[in-house]
């Protein structure tokens, strides 16, 4: 059983609620420099045709602010974010050009008349700021005095919280991120325990397709599962749209998210179809259908296949070179090999 949502103050990030009783909504950040606007363009599409829902990306000099305005026009359904870092003019010139969200530290965004300007351009949209803590860039002040751990990763977080606060400022949402399982977890608890903004999970470097996946899904796992989080990236060394189809495989499998589920057998010696392949093909065909509260069994032979393919709502149980297609456990056909995959987006399409 998961543990029950903290209740977290909620913020309104363009369309997308966060915190409060707000589903989980997924984040992703854009790989391209955000002047390159039909570049950040075609990638912003791509992230919300696989369910981005927030997309942030750089802003690191005037070039990139002035593409704020262009790519609102375009998106303006889409909540966008700018991450900023030591220039508070920056942060001006993307609430001027119409962004949803910032991702800033106050401590390091310049001087506290600076500071002061972008929280008053900032309060009049009720625009969230997001305190973005990483291990990896820790005050100096803060490291000798905690060492490389938790403590010094929360007081980091809540000392910029105490800049926007002492400004009257309480749109706030925080991340606490860091390579190691174990001091990301821990932080984010001790977070969770001290305040009740709303908190953006995330490992951050995780690593590349695989790795990063396995490690993403045991850290944001173990917290979601604890009842922490309010949003989410999963960050990979890939192309950013897999951080998306990771993240909802997340959600999906902890039951915080409705969606498609594709059960496949591991294979073994008794399997005599290409059940590998046929399983990468049905999940690349079926992303149409992600939305969809659906579960698909790709199976491999006649010990366990039969059973839990009529236990899906769709499947397809292996045979010698061939296989029988199952709709909510009723039997439609027995195809050969080559004809599996299509006749099992035949079926569905039919039936949904």
């Amino acid at each position: 059983m998961l543990n029950p949502r903290k209740p977290t103050r909620s913020l309104q990030l363009g369309n997308v609620q966060i915190g409060g009783n707000a589903a989980i909504s997924i984040q992703s950040m854009l790989n391209v420099k955000t002047s390159d606007v039909s570049g950040a363009s075609a990638q912003i599409k791509r992230l919300v045709s696989a369910g981005c829902e927030i997309v942030r990306f750089s802003v690191m000099d005037s070039a990139d602010a002035a593409a704020i305005a262009l790519l609102k026009r375009e998106f303006p359904e889409v909540p966008l974010v700018a991450d900023i870092h030591f220039d508070y003019k920056l942060a001006l010139a993307a609430i001027a050009g119409g962004i949803d969200g910032l991702r800033i530290n106050p401590g390091n965004i310049g001087s506290r008349a600076g500071v002061e300007s972008l929280v008053a351009a900032a309060k009049e949209r009720k625009i969230p700021i997001r305190i973005g803590v990483n291990s990896g860039s820790l005050p100096k002040d803060l490291l000798e005095k905690y060492g490389h751990g938790t403590q010094a990763m929360v007081e980091a977080a809540l000392s910029h919280v105490k800049i926007l606060e002492d400004l009257g400022y309480h749109e706030i949402k925080i991340s606490a991120k860091a390579s190691s399982l174990p001091l990301m977890i821990d932080s984010y608890r001790e977070l969770s325990a001290r305040c009740d903004y709303p908190l953006h999970l995330g490992v951050t470097e995780a690593g590349t397709l695989l790795s990063g996946s396995i490690k993403s899904a045991m850290g944001l796992g173990i917290l979601l599962a604890e009842g922490i989080g309010d949003t989410l990236r999963v960050s990979l060394t890939d192309d950013p749209v897999q951080e998306v189809y990771v993240a909802r495989q997340i959600l999906i499998g902890l039951g915080l998210r409705k969606g498609l589920q594709i059960v496949s057998c591991p294979t073994c010696g008794r399997t005599r179809i290409d059940l590998i392949g046929l399983a990468q093909k049905v999940e690349l065909a079926l992303r149409e259908f992600a939305e969809k509260e659906l579960t698909i069994a790709v199976m491999g032979c006649a010990v366990n296949g039969p059973g839990e393919a009529r236990e899906a709502d769709f499947g397809v149980a292996g045979g010698n070179k061939e296989g029988l297609i199952f709709a909510r456990g009723e039997i439609i056909r027995k195809v050969p090999e080559e004809k599996l995959l299509e006749s099992l987006i035949e079926v569905i399409r039919e039936r949904i």
